[in-house]
This record gives C-alpha cells, sequence and structure tokens, in this order.
C-alpha cells in the first residue's frame, strides 16, 4: 500500500516550529491591517501596530475578534481581499442572529485539504481507504471540508451528508468503506438504524469513525467504540478559523486532538477578563490564522473551554478534548452546569440511552433544569429498573454537579434526533 509519511514540520524542533509561527504571524498581521479596513480599525482603536509584534507573546497586545464582529460586517466586510478572488463561501447556520460568512481564495482551499488530509492521515487513514461522509455538505463546512482532505490523501469518497439514516446503514453495508466522519450523535442514529434492520453494528466494515462538530466525551468515545467495535478519534475546527481540520487526535495516542500550529496558533485566555492564563490552566480556546488569505482571523474567540498540553504524537501542542463551550453553559440556581457533565452521567445508567435534551424552563423566579433523556430500547418507561435508573441520574446530577433536576423518561425514540449537532439546551424561560 501508498505510503503517507509525516510532514516535517509535524516532527520539527519546537524552535523551528515558533520560528515559522512568528514570521507567518507577522505576515498575517500585516495583511489583515493592509487588506482588511474593519483589523486596520480595530488595531488603530488598540493603538497597536503590526510591527509591535516581535515575539509571539507580544500577540497578545492585539484586540480579539468575535463572532459578533462577523455579524457586524455580514456578509463581506471582515474579507482582506476582493470578494471575486473568492473561489467558495461558506456560512454558519446562523439560528441565533444573522450567519458568520466564510470566504476562501483558491490558496486556501488548498491549505484547508492539506490539513483535512494531514488529520485523516493522523487519524489513521490510509490512501486506498473508502471514507463514508455524513457530515451536511453546503454551507456547512464539515462535508466539503471532510471530502477535499479525504480526495487530497488519496482516499475513496462516499459524500453521502446527513438524513436518510436508512439508506445509509444500506450502503455502509453494500459499499463497506473503512472509515466514517460524522457527529458523534449522529452515529449513534445509525447504529440505532442497524438494529432496527436486525444488524449487528459490531459487525459492520468501519474500523474507524472521524467524530466532531459537537462536544462529545470520553464515555461517549467508549460507548461508541464499544457499540460499533470501531476506533474513535476526535476532529475539532470552527468554519471562522477554517473549518474542520484545525486539530485532530492521533490514533496511536488518542490523548486529544493536536493542533496544526504551523497554521493556527493557539491561546487559552480566562474567559471572564480575557487574561492569557499560565501555561496548562484551563481556559477559553482563541485562534489565530496564520496563512488564511481571504479571512484571516486575529485572536477569534472560540468559546471553547479546554487547556493547552505538550505534544506527545507530534511536536505540536494538544488540546484537552472539548467537552463544553461558555455559550452553552447552562446556569441552574446559581450552579454552572455542562450538557456533557449530564451526558457523562446518563452513560453511567445502563438501562437509559444517551439520546437526551436538557430543557430549561422557570417557576417564578426559579429556573428549573429537566432531563429529558430515552430508556434503551425494549424497555418500558414505567418499569421498574428504567424509574430506578431515573432516580439514580438524578441523585447523581445533584451529587456530582450540584444542581437539583427532574428526569423525564421518554420511549426509544422519543427524543428529537439531529442529522448534524445534536440540540442538547432547549430554553424555553423566555417563552
Amino acid at each position: 500500500m501508498k505510503t503517507f509519511p509525516l510532514e516535517p514540520i509535524e516532527k520539527a524542533s519546537i524552535d523551528e516550529l515558533r520560528a515559522l509561527q512568528l514570521q507567518r504571524l507577522k505576515q498575517t498581521l500585516s495583511h489583515a491591517y493592509e487588506n482588511s479596513p474593519v483589523y486596520r480599525a480595530k488595531f488603530d482603536a488598540a493603538g497597536v501596530h503590526p510591527q509591535d509584534c516581535r515575539s509571539l507573546e507580544d500577540l497578545a497586545k492585539f484586540p480579539f475578534t468575535t463572532k459578533q464582529d462577523l455579524r457586524d460586517n455580514y456578509p463581506f466586510g471582515m474579507f482582506a481581499v476582493p470578494r471575486e478572488q473568492c473561489v467558495r463561501i461558506h456560512a454558519s447556520s446562523g439560528t441565533t442572529g444573522k450567519p458568520t460568512v466564510v470566504g476562501y481564495t483558491r490558496k486556501d482551499i488548498d491549505t484547508w485539504a492539506q490539513v483535512m488530509a494531514r488529520s485523516l492521515r493522523a487519524s489513521g487513514a490510509r490512501p486506498g481507504d473508502m471514507v463514508h461522509v455524513s457530515y451536511g455538505y453546503g454551507l456547512f463546512t464539515g462535508g466539503l471540508g471532510a471530502h477535499y482532505g479525504a480526495e487530497h490523501l488519496g482516499l475513496t469518497v462516499v459524500p453521502f451528508g446527513g438524513g436518510q439514516t436508512e439508506r445509509q446503514v444500506q450502503l455502509i453495508n453494500d459499499f463497506r468503506p473503512d472509515i466514517i466522519m460524522v457527529t458523534p450523535s449522529y452515529m449513534l442514529a445509525i447504529a440505532d438504524e442497524f438494529e432496527r434492520q436486525g444488524l449487528d453494528p459490531r459487525e459492520s466494515s468501519l474500523r474507524l469513525g472521524i467524530f466532531g462538530a459537537e462536544p462529545w466525551t470520553h464515555d461517549m468515545r467508549a460507548s461508541i467504540e464499544r457499540r460499533l467495535s470501531l476506533q474513535a478519534v476526535d476532529i475539532y475546527g470552527l468554519s471562522e478559523v477554517m473549518g474542520p481540520g484545525v486539530a485532530n487526535e492521533c490514533i496511536e495516542t488518542q490523548d486529544g486532538p493536536t493542533i496544526w500550529e504551523d497554521h493556527f496558533y493557539p491561546e487559552i485566555v480566562d474567559p471572564e477578563t480575557g487574561q492569557p492564563v499560565p501555561e496548562g490552566e484551563m481556559g477559553e480556546l482563541v485562534f489565530t490564522s496564520l496563512t488564511k488569505e481571504a479571512l484571516p482571523v486575529i485572536r477569534y474567540r472560540t468559546r471553547d473551554l479546554t487547556r493547552l498540553l505538550p505534544g506527545t504524537a507530534r511536536t505540536m501542542r494538544r488540546m484537552e478534548k472539548i467537552t463544553g463551550r461558555s455559550d452553552d453553559m447552562m446556569i441552574v440556581r446559581g450552579v454552572n452546569v455542562f450538557p456533557t457533565q449530564i451526558e457523562e452521567l446518563i452513560l453511567r445508567q445502563g438501562e437509559l440511552a444517551p439520546h437526551y435534551q436538557c430543557v430549561l424552563t422557570r417557576e417564578g423566579p426559579l429556573d428549573c433544569l429537566t432531563v429529558v433523556v430515552e430508556v434503551r430500547s425494549g424497555l418500558e418507561t414505567a418499569s421498574p429498573a428504567a424509574q430506578e435508573a431515573a432516580q439514580r441520574l438524578a441523585h447523581d446530577i445533584k451529587a456530582y454537579v450540584g444542581a437539583t433536576a427532574k428526569v423525564e423518561l421518554r420511549d426509544a425514540g422519543g427524543v428529537e434526533r439531529s442529522v448534524g449537532k445534536a440540540r442538547r439546551v432547549v430554553d424555553l424561560r423566555g417563552k
């Protein structure tokens, strides 16, 4: 089989990597200042100039970029090249306001394909493998990002996209792909469909799952690996920074996504103050692109909560697995609660399925949390075993998370399914 060796930069020394980052950072700051009126105004207002960046630490002098900046300059106001030089436009779903719009030059598309190919190679994919892509195609970056990277690596791509779960299972059985790329929550829906059709998901051809686009826990990884008899790795990205392929776990360690630091420079800041935190401490992940042309981003606040860790399988630093976002956090009677904390406790109960939603309501002045969760297939919600599991879950949420929650059981299939990112929080307090 044709080999696909590591790129030299993946094993370069720390000094070589930092020197390349500083060179590219200076170029990016100058490009943004000279070609984006928005960044010129932001830098001028902050009293900084690209020439003020003489070391990587100097990046902290520069202002943050937020999702609101992209919305305020919708659709193309953040671009640093004429729109005519963009060969593709992507955009977020825009469910909470105007979508964030991202442009790509031809070089940007090539860079994206390269980092995605690197991500797939790190995941254990090899040229000649077949990959079933269940990420959504279209304005969402997942499907096309995976597609171009897979072709760049030399894989055979099945560009299915989301939905039509019954047909997904049929083609997985018929085509026998080696790899699937999908959100972890939709992978569970596919596993359910295998079983509905009387098939054992452990007997499928899939040996590798590359999962991303939503936070998921180590317990969820273990559950997916056990249920489908494959290896599950984490891919990370976001459209404002590039799309999927900003970071990816290495199959040989599975110890958190390695950030492709030659293209994306990471920082961790205190989400409240915006100040950098000491190395290794938890905080909000911030990215500066180092090679993008159409839409360079300077200190983009992701809202993802993690910490940076030393490199293992590669020289580049890892990020701890994302299991929460600052904008996903629920505050229930003064207690901070993340959906992934609930998920971890659900997965401990064999009588419950990992299909759930956290519903927030208000009774008078008080916030109330109800966890709506399915029982496993074949179990009745009124059965003693299911009722005991619900009681244990409510107890565990109080004991381990600190919040009081009601637990509402649903029959198998009773919780809303998503073909993309799972909708874990339903906030009804303002309705």
